[in-house]
């Protein structure tokens, strides 16, 4: 769903004097209205001078969604979209596609969590490096941590009986498939990934080489910081992120993979970052460790749809 600015020219109730008003209550696209009380936001638009205008803009974003709402599937209809369009994306890694069963998977979002230095940005470089070498991908480096150097050494792992003329072809084919943008904070996220929708779009419609595969390395360097105090702001930020990243995953036959750092708890143990609230968005979750002493790296599966995981 698109931010409100740009539904202006399509629909002129929805001016800067409306986009003013939702931007005073956290709300900046469309999706933000899914998460906020309606009731409450109407009778504070009854408080301002422009309340019926208000109140018309609020009807008419309610329009809007409503004419956006997915018809509802029975099971054999999930069942049958679900043999259809979806499947794996290897990364590469023997390791991580062995206990996802083939793969990060197409139409999810796949969180890796861990502390620094785990090998949370190796397994994104790596998996870009591999779905790179059939498809286009998006990388969204939020710390530069994109490592071209990091791309060119998988592949020439992956590649060392080749002749030096068809590494070269290799690294420039991967190379060029991979779109790389800086993103620092929750908005410019939101600029390239609706940005993304709509060329997403572009594409079906008129076929060529489509993106598969979209990283974000990583989300929580940008929910964290607009989390806290006692605004609800930074939730409905965080729950917005969530829901257009599974969009553009569950819509457009994407593969979503994203970083988690890990933050203390009671009793000396670390947990996922962003709290209860963002745990429920993954599909699935990933848990990387590393032995310092042997210089092992270890992964669990915390979280996955087709698994039953022992809580611990």
């Amino acid at each position: 769903m698109a931010p409100l600015k740009n539904l202006e020219t399509e629909y002129p109730i929805i001016d800067s004097n409306f986009q003013n008003f939702c931007a005073s209550h956290g709300i900046f696209s469309v999706e933000d209205f899914l998460i906020h009380d309606l009731y409450m936001l109407a009778a504070f638009a009854e408080q301002n001078v422009s309340s019926e205008r208000l109140k018309e803009g609020i009807t008419q974003i309610l329009s809007i969604i409503d004419d956006m709402h997915q018809p509802w599937l029975n099971g054999m209809e999930l069942l049958e979209d679900a043999k259809r369009n979806k499947h794996f994306l290897p990364t590469g890694i023997q390791g991580v596609d062995l206990l996802l069963g083939g793969g990060i998977r197409v139409g999810q979002l796949t969180e890796l969590v861990g502390p620094s230095a785990s090998g949370k940005t190796q397994v994104c470089l790596q998996t870009a490096s591999n779905v790179a070498r059939n498809y286009m991908m998006l990388y969204l480096d939020t710390g530069n941590s994109f490592s071209p150097q990091r791309i060119a050494y998988f592949l020439g792992k992956t590649n060392e009986l080749a002749s030096a003329q068809a590494k070269n072809q290799i690294l420039q084919k991967v190379m060029s498939n991979i779109l790389c943008h800086s993103v620092f904070d929750i908005f410019a996220m939101f600029d390239v990934l609706h940005q993304l929708e709509s060329n997403l779009r572009c594409q079906e419609r008129g076929g060529g080489c489509r993106i598969r595969l979209l990283i974000v390395d990583s989300i929580s360097l940008l929910i964290a910081p607009v989390l806290g105090g006692t605004s609800t702001r930074g939730r409905a930020l965080m729950a917005s992120a969530g829901y257009l990243l599974k969009k553009l995953a569950h819509q457009h036959n994407l593969a979503v993979l994203v970083i988690n750092h890990t933050v203390g708890s009671e009793g000396g143990t670390s947990k996922p970052a962003l709290g209860d609230s963002w745990k429920s968005i993954p599909h699935s979750r990933l848990l990387l460790s590393c032995d310092r002493g042997s210089n092992v790296y270890n992964v669990s599966i915390l979280k996955h749809p087709s698994m039953v995981i022992n809580p611990t």
